[in-house]
Parts: C-alpha cells; structure tokens; sequence
C-alpha cells in the first residue's frame, strides 16, 4: 500500500494583528502539505476576524482575550474534529500571525516531523531588527530547559512549532501567558519526545526598548518563572541518571533527553 503524503493544519493564534495577518495567511498556503488554516482570534479590538475570513481559512473567536496557550488548544481542538476517520492525523504547525510574507520559510519545519525523526521542530529565527532586551527572560527559559531536561536550546522562546497532534497532547495542560513554549519544552522532554531546532529565516515585529516593550518583557518572565516553578514543584525533570548531556547539542540535531528509550517519567 502506498503511503499516504503528511498534511498539515496550520493554526494561527492572533490578537489585533489586521495590518499583517492577510500577508501572513498568503504566505503559510505554499507551505508544502498545508490544507487546513485555522486562525484563531483571541478577543482582537481590530478587523483580524473579518481579514481572516476574507482569506477564505477557518476562523474561530474567542469573545474575550484568553491568552495564547487557550487559543494553541483552541486551534488544535478544531483540527481534531476535521481530521477524517481512517486517515492518518494531521501534523499541527503553530504559527504567529505578525510572520507577513516571511511564513513561508516555516515550511523546513515540516520535514523532521513528517519523516517521523521528531516529533516536534522549532524554529531557530535569526536575529530580528529593532529587538531589544537584555536576554534575562531567554537565559530564564534556557537554564530552566537545561536544568531539567539537559537539553540546551538555541532559542528557548520560539512559538513557531511543528508537532504531531501525540506530541501537543503530551504538553497538555499547556503553561499559561508567555511561558507555554518553556512548558511545552520541558514536557514533551520528560515525556520521552525527540525535539529539533530547525534555522528558519521567519521574521516578525520585535519588542523594542521603550516603556511597552519593557513592560512586556516583565509579563514574559512572570510567565515563564510561573511555568517552570509550577513544574519544580511536581518534580518534573528528566532523571539524571537517566539524562543525555545536550550541552553541545548543534542546530538541527535532533535531540531525545533519555538515554534509554521508552523511559518516560517526571518523577526523580
């Protein structure tokens, strides 16, 4: 029998974002495998929605904002329910509404999960102009992923993601605010799944180093801390005398945090 060809869903969380979405939706259809978009408004004041669905993609709305985290289980909550009995899961590709034309390149993500050498890819962006910031809530995210899973990532924040619908499932309940890709992270390791960083040239609005920005880097490392903690305290690591050292792990190595397979527990 011959196999059938990966599909992918495409979910777009997305927040007052009608100035970039419809560039970011034109690009995400020549990904390769993509037929289903679903974007997802959390409470937008703008014209996101009504932009959205005159792209033509499934759109769903949330009335107030819930937060990115509700609306990655919103978006994955409708893909399940338009996957066709008999036919293999679609792989869920998370995206960020603000990539514009710059989406497409999320189609490298793609590859390692469809082959089945990970079960979720993250995007490794280059350097974004007009960023700002000193690094705190990234070496935050990073040394809390490498104390608990032994695995270092290149870029601990990155939201653009390919998983299989297993994998998403394994990160459930997903880690409020910013702090659900450090959550997400650190669950699907301790669950046993094989993570990659995949270089992606994806470019969207950075924060820059005015009073907004530095308010919303505040917000990211409550988050963030509030995530990790939360899992300090159910004692969710991967055991050490079971941990790969991934201190020299290289950009596009897949990584799997056991050194015996199969070995899937949080607790030491």
């Amino acid at each position: 029998m011959t196999p059938q060809p990966p599909r992918v869903a495409v979910v777009v969380p997305a927040r007052d974002e009608a100035d970039r979405i419809a560039s970011t939706l034109r690009s995400v259809r020549a990904v390769p495998y993509v037929d289903l978009i679903v974007v997802v408004d959390d409470g937008s004041t703008d014209d996101t929605q009504s932009v959205a669905r005159a792209a033509g993609v499934t759109v769903v709305r949330h009335p107030v904002n819930r937060g990115k985290a509700s609306a990655m289980e919103t978006g994955a909550s409708v893909v399940a329910m338009r996957d066709a009995e008999g036919h293999t899961p679609r792989l869920l590709l998370f995206l960020d509404a603000d990539l514009g034309e710059s989406a497409v390149e999320a189609a490298a993500l793609v590859e390692p999960v469809a082959s089945g050498d990970a079960d979720c890819a993250i995007a490794a962006l280059p350097a974004q102009v007009g960023a700002g910031g000193h690094g705190l809530v990234t070496g935050l995210a990073r040394k809390a992923i490498t104390a608990m899973t032994g695995f270092r990532p290149n870029q601990p924040l990155s939201g653009q993601r390919c998983m299989t619908q297993e994998a998403f499932a394994a990160a459930r309940p997903l880690a409020r605010g910013w702090g659900v890709e450090t959550g997400m992270t650190i669950d699907m390791l301790v669950a046993g799944l094989t993570l990659v960083e995949v270089p992606c040239d994806l470019h969207h609005r950075a924060t820059g180093n005015d009073l907004p920005g530095h308010l919303h880097r505040a917000s990211q490392y409550k988050d963030v801390a509030l995530a990790v903690n939360l899992r300090r305290l159910r004692g969710v690591k991967v055991p050490h005398q079971f941990r790969v050292d991934g201190s020299d792990q290289e950009l596009g190595q897949p990584f799997h945090a056991y050194r015996l397979r199969g070995v899937e527990t949080s607790e030491a």
